[in-house]
């Protein structure tokens, strides 16, 4: 019999023995005066004297951190909302039932329990009990040492264990929950209008990306989980919605990373009669104020370098201005402003890197591929890897940015810009695009690339262009990726370590409770 199947059945055995005291095995409600912080943080500051006068009487519920008995009397710890208060229980306060329950209690159980606070000889904030009430039984054991284990997916399959045993965890949650709520009031406050669009769509569209299939019986129809929200809100900017945004859930199939999840969570937003520019700077507030409420300063840990997020911190610069910047002296000649400009420059410029670049993934060229997608790549390999420190990169080439207006007097390159801080990106914004006859042409340069054996090229979307057809402002739109500015502002050296519940590989063997016999 395996150790944990040996202490389920044992545990039951308890559990079967506090019924007969007396106590409900799983009672529905218990009601309490304080929770654990809210009594550390009004009385934790009280010398023992101001305890005894007069007497503070409480009553809490927690879950049991640590326990020992001595005799007729036993100390344990009590754990809520993330911190923990000693609990002082002797025989003849609480009568032979009560401590008959204390010694059948395990490590993990829930327990409510009243009495009043004093001070130990150690000077350690107590409750002195004068009633136990059982509230449920922890069954499996809890683990002697959590970050000891070599298996650390464990953590991310079993997150209700990492968050018992780990406050510092849950600290990213609560921080992660604050970003949220920053994001949110932030946009309230701008006057923008939160919404809810599908999260199936009969096609997928607002981004270059391979989405999740499903089928709907009824219709018999296959539907897309959503890569992004962008085509129906700005539908409803057609609509009359100046200024709309969405906190929302988007799946993309694609591989899995440090910063890569097939299941994550933006905001995007859009705002009519302003363009990339306005919105960029918008979006530069936003993340601004989202920081100072998270870490309540401007300045966040990001391994071993501090991101700074002050405005007069963060630096714009062109694709091209950044990739002439981070051009290494040692990889031949800098580009000059004309070499994007000529395929044949840029294939050269290919051929260096591949050369002397030797730490990066060689470049493939492709002779089907647009120049502007090469500059992309040339950037991705270049300068992506420099930017630490909050960084807007902006004028994108159009061959990348199917949904972007192009620039009046180079149309060879967008109105889009993207922010980066800790070397990943973390927002994507621009001009929209709303001229259907120039988004009908571009939504056929993408069908050309899926018929080349491009998954991620964009689908052609004919109510998307009925609905420009109607009049859509002038607008700038951006996405910012909620889950890697959580990792930025928590410290997170991974996307697993600020989502609740990360997809995983299948698990081995089994992982569930023994089954009862």
């Amino acid at each position: 019999m395996a150790l944990d199947e040996n202490i389920y059945k044992l545990r039951l055995q308890k559990l079967k023995q506090i019924e007969a005291l007396g106590q409900r095995a799983y009672p529905t409600k218990y009601e309490f005066t304080q929770t654990i912080p809210e009594i550390l943080a009004e009385h934790g500051n009280k010398t023992a004297e101001q305890l005894e006068n007069p007497r503070i009487n409480v009553r809490v519920p927690g879950r049991i951190m640590a326990i020992r008995l001595m005799g007729k009397a036993g100390f344990a710890h009590l754990q809520q909302g993330g911190e923990k208060l000693q609990i002082y229980v002797k025989k003849d306060a609480v009568g032979d039932k009560g401590f008959e329950l204390y010694k059948l209690l395990d490590l993990g159980d829930h327990i409510g329990v009243s009495g009043y606070l004093f001070r130990t000889k150690t000077n350690e904030l107590t409750i002195h009990v004068d009633e136990i009430t059982f509230l449920a039984k922890d069954l499996l054991p809890l683990p002697e040492k959590w970050h000891g284990l070599t298996d650390v997916e464990l953590r991310y399959r079993q997150r209700y264990v990492d968050l018992i045993m780990n406050p510092e965890v849950r600290e990213v949650f609560l921080k992660r929950s604050r970003l949220v709520q920053s994001m949110r009031r932030f946009m309230d406050a701008h006057g923008f209008v939160e919404v809810e669009t599908p999260m199936m769509q009969p096609i997928a569209g607002g981004a270059v990306a391979r989405p999740f299939v499903t089928h709907h019986n009824t219709l018999d129809m296959n539907l897309f989980l959503r890569i992004a929200p962008e085509l129906y809100l700005k539908r409803l900017t057609v609509g009359g919605f100046d200024r709309v945004y969405e906190i929302n859930r988007n799946f993309r199939n694609e591989g899995l990373g440090w910063r890569w999840n097939p299941e994550f969570t933006m905001l995007e937003a859009y705002q009519a009669y302003t363009d990339y520019r306005g919105i960029m700077d918008l979006t530069q507030q936003l993340i601004i104020q989202a920081a100072s409420d998270v870490t309540g300063s401007t300045k966040s840990q990001w391994g071993e370098q501090e991101i700074d997020w002050a405005e007069s911190n963060w630096r714009r610069m062109t694709m091209r201005e950044a990739i002439i910047e981070y051009w290494a002296e040692d990889w031949g000649p800098k580009p000059r402003m004309s070499d994007f400009a000529s395929r044949e420059s840029l294939e050269r410029l290919v051929l260096q890197l591949n050369m002397f670049h030797l730490s990066h993934k060689p470049i493939a060229l492709d002779s089907n591929d647009p120049p502007g997608k090469i500059i992309a790549v040339l950037f991705e390999a270049v300068a992506e890897e420099h930017l630490t420190q909050p960084t807007i990169i902006y004028e994108f080439p159009t061959a990348v940015s199917p949904l972007s207006k192009q620039k009046a007097d180079e149309p060879d390159w967008t109105e889009r810009w993207e922010i980066f801080a800790g070397k990943m990106e973390i927002a994507n914004g621009f001009s929209e695009l709303n001229d259907p006859e120039d988004q009908r042409r571009r939504f056929e340069q993408q069908l050309k690339e899926r018929e080349r054996g491009d998954e991620e090229a964009h689908q052609m979307d004919e109510d998307y262009l009925r609905a420009l057809s109607y009049g859509m402002p002038p607008a700038g739109g951006v996405g910012v990726g909620i889950d890697r500015l959580a990792m930025l502002l928590t410290n997170s050296r991974t996307i697993r370590d600020v989502i609740l519940f990360p997809l995983l590989r299948p698990e081995k063997g089994a992982g569930q409770a023994p089954d009862q016999e």
